[in-house]
């Protein structure tokens, strides 16, 4: 079901969005350096696309999509990671991988973290781990 379109002067203003995008991007690098991985890069853009997280996981390199909702109707953050936004994060990790020499022997995995607002002001963080594959 498609989610419904909010107004342009009903949303936040650009900056707002950006700067709890950038929140959300720093929470979860923090939470995957406690559980061993290492952040190699954040916001790697190209024609493609956007990778938020690049990193390491032992010698897996792993692309991590970060997605945020206030709140979990519509299905939540990670219900937003369709199959074209799929496509595109794999498409900017060919990118990405041809420019970087040393990332081309690495097997690859793309993990998805949410984070939804629950009504207590709090967030909810769910890490799905080889969320999809490049096919």
């Amino acid at each position: 079901m498609a989610r419904p379109r909010v107004p342009r002067d009903v949303r936040q203003p650009r900056d707002v969005r950006q700067l709890r995008g950038k929140a959300a991007e720093d929470l979860a690098a923090a939470y995957l350096e406690t559980r061993g991985l290492a952040v190699l890069a954040r916001n790697l853009r190209c024609k493609g696309g956007e990778l938020d997280l690049l990193c390491r996981d032992g010698a897996v390199l792993v692309v991590i999509e970060v997605r945020q909702r206030s709140s979990a109707r519509f299905g939540g953050a990670l219900a937003s990671v369709t199959r074209q936004k799929q496509r595109r994060m794999i498409r900017a990790a060919r990118f990405h991988l041809q420019r970087h020499a040393a990332w081309q022997r690495c097997v690859l995995r793309f993990d998805v973290i949410g984070l939804d607002g629950l009504p207590d002001g709090t967030q909810r963080l769910a890490w799905v781990r080889d969320a999809f594959r490049a096919t």
